[in-house]
């Protein structure tokens, strides 16, 4: 692979921002091309360039993933990865990600440990690169032959 991943990390977290950077940049098939504090500073981000995948956490202010991911697929769609401490197996929010139209979901890294974040790192850079692969289609309605 010649290019590499390019992501865009959306938290409200700082620390979590620099962890997951630190652990995207870790990867060398993997650029992190930027972050950003909340969806509004996103979609600026994305607007002077577009990312090949971004991780997007659920609870923000000013607006929540879910509903930021809703509007980015029917405008734009670009492979997201939500990544939030909301989304165990089966829960309300996972599916809600996954309808919304997020390609995969994690839960965010533990830093407590050395070890939660070791094993974290192979999982959130396998499931960016998978994501690096998807095509997303626009949620609102089917693509028209003009489109």
């Amino acid at each position: 692979m010649g290019q590499k991943i390019r992501v865009l990390i959306v938290d409200d977290s700082a620390t979590v921002r620099q962890t997951l950077a630190g652990i995207l940049s870790s990867d060398p098939q993997i650029e992190v091309m930027g972050t950003a504090a909340d969806p509004y500073a996103a979609v600026r981000r994305i607007a002077e360039e577009a990312p090949d995948v971004i991780t997007l956490d659920v609870e923000m202010p000013r607006m929540d993933g879910i509903t930021f991911l809703r509007k980015l697929m029917s405008q734009h769609p670009i492979p997201v990865v939500m990544c939030s401490s909301l989304v165990e197996d089966g829960s309300e929010t996972l599916m809600q990600a996954l309808e919304a139209g997020a390609v995969d979901v994690i839960l965010k890294p533990r830093i407590d440990t050395r070890q939660s974040l070791l094993d974290a790192q192979v999982r959130i850079c396998d499931t960016v690169k998978a994501a690096a692969g998807a095509r997303p289609r626009p949620s609102a309605r089917p693509a028209s032959a003009s489109a």
